[in-house]
């Protein structure tokens, strides 16, 4: 991937960049030049499989395991990342997206999708900027959903935790510049589910109809972790205009 913004010389902690979407954010930073802290969940021999791609890449790669379900392992996470090596920005991208709705939407599925899609970011983004020194500028991206701006009944408490994240993006912008900008990525049709199915009707009638390329995932990632520091508070949507119709 070319760019004309380079991530060099600097750290981000990327969560759930063992795999699909987060690995393509990792790698995206690698092939600009930045180094990765990547967070996983369960899925350790994918993470160590994508540090090998970005140390291929030139950069260099950090494992970092935690269970974002767990606030007080989420509440550390930053600081076992600084012990590796400074962080200049954080990469909110781990989530979980259960296709449940309003009528079979229990208490438990609930909770769960706000602590890890909501409440994880929250902490990440707080540690972070109280980690950071104040000498230093920061970067915190936010991956949301373009269901976040335009709400449905399907996946209901994914939907709301993203809404949620939405606004905790501008509401940190606000809070936290001029030092730390803060923004987010509204995306659509990047990846075909991993059960498989037929993938045509996801993008049919969209502006754009078709998926999106990983590139263009990576290319947005880098502009905002290493662009123009006057965008934040900024929802930037990758979604092929599906959030126009």
């Amino acid at each position: 991937m070319k760019t004309e913004h380079s991530l060099q010389g600097k750290t981000f902690l990327v969560t759930g960049g063992a795999r699909r979407v987060g690995k393509a954010l990792a790698l995206g930073i690698a092939q600009a030049g930045g180094d990765v802290v990547i967070h996983y969940g369960r899925s350790q021999a994918q993470a160590q499989a994508t540090a090998g791609e970005i140390e291929a890449a030139g950069s260099r790669a950090w494992l970092l395991q935690a269970d974002l379900n767990d606030p007080a392992q989420v509440q550390t996470l930053v600081e076992r990342a600084w012990e590796r090596t400074p962080l200049a920005g954080v990469v909110n991208s781990a989530a979980i997206f259960a296709p449940v709705g309003w009528d079979d939407t229990t208490l438990g599925a609930w909770e769960q999708h706000l602590r890890i899609n909501l409440t994880a970011p929250f902490l990440l983004s707080q540690t972070f900027a109280l980690r950071l020194p104040p000498e230093r500028e920061g970067v915190i991206l936010n991956i949301v959903d373009w269901r976040a701006l335009r709400p449905g009944a399907d996946h209901l408490p994914y939907t709301v935790s993203k809404a949620g994240l939405t606004a905790l993006t501008q509401a940190l912008a606000v809070a936290l510049g001029p030092r730390i900008t803060v923004n987010a990525l509204a995306l659509g049709a990047i990846l075909p589910p991993s059960d498989g199915g037929d993938t045509a009707p996801v993008v049919r009638g969209l502006p754009v109809e078709r998926w999106a390329e990983l590139e263009e995932v990576q290319a947005a990632t880098v502009f905002l972790l290493g662009g123009p520091r006057y965008i934040t508070g900024e929802i930037i949507h990758l979604d092929g205009g599906r959030h126009l119709i």
